[in-house]
């Protein structure tokens, strides 16, 4: 049976546009066919950005597929192979020369229903106007009540997205471990916390609270309120992403965030 691969691009990107049709030719040309769906295929290529990417993460995920992620974008922690590389990357992986890493996947459930996702759960009032709202965190045994705009329960891949901007931690994306960074905090002593990954995470707004607002990987906006119990724990679901020969973990620190470059 013919091999086919699944490729999933940014279609408001010219570049990727572009990169798309670069891609198809050259599996064509190795008689890979070449499919809009992830049902049936053998691999997912990924043209884009980090959004782009965690948007189709979950779909990957569910049919148990690995991704080759093409960087089209800016930053990139995700899609971190460089499309000057890319064919090289493709040439390898059908002849099977190729390492996968394996990112953890979040189990949201919410009213009932389970999602997934990737990078974070976000916790956080409805508006700028909206008073600071007070999250009762439980894991095994009681952690905090943060009175806070929000609060971002991260993995480590998630680790360099919204929770960095508000000051969490980096964290290996290897580790088996979750991340707890409050959002704007009442009290300056409050401080991003790192818990074990087999911990399942329960949040709920306290009683004095009307409403707030949960979003998974920017995605999924649910309103909740004091009666609503978020359940937060490590899906048995993961993405598996081809690793980059030329790179490790450190280099793409280095590089996306400019460390020891002289930015002023």
């Amino acid at each position: 049976m013919k091999k086919k691969v699944c490729i999933i691009y940014n279609t408001s990107k010219k570049d990727a546009i572009k990169f798309y049709e670069v891609s198809k030719e050259f599996f064509e040309n190795c008689g890979v066919g070449v499919q809009s769906e992830i049902e049936g295929s053998a691999f997912v290529v990924v043209i884009g950005g980090d959004g782009t990417l965690l948007q189709a993460s979950k779909n990957i995920a569910n049919h148990n597929k690995f991704v080759i992620a093409v960087n089209m974008g800016s930053l990139g922690f995700l899609t971190d192979i460089r499309r000057i590389e890319a064919l090289q990357v493709y040439e390898d992986v059908l002849m099977g020369n190729y390492k996968l890493e394996e990112r953890h996947m979040l189990e949201v459930e919410v009213r009932g229903e389970t999602h997934l996702g990737l990078n974070e759960v976000v916790m956080a009032k409805g508006g700028i106007l909206q008073k600071l709202i007070r999250i009762r965190v439980s894991g095994e045994h009681y952690i905090n009540t943060y009175r806070a705009d929000g609060l971002i329960v991260a993995t480590p891949t998630g680790s360099t997205g919204y929770s960095l901007s508000v000051g969490g931690p980096i964290i290996r994306p290897n580790l088996d471990v979750l991340l707890i960074t409050p959002i704007a905090p009442h009290n300056l002593s409050t401080r991003p916390i790192i818990i074990d990954g087999k911990e399942e995470i329960t949040l709920k707004l306290e009683k004095k609270e009307g409403s707030a607002y949960v979003t998974i990987d920017g995605d999924d906006l649910v309103k909740v309120t004091k009666d609503d119990l978020i359940k937060i724990k490590y899906s048995d679901k993961k993405l598996k992403l081809v690793l980059p020969k030329s790179r490790n973990y450190y280099s793409v620190l280095r590089e996306k965030l400019k460390w020891g470059d002289k930015i002023c």
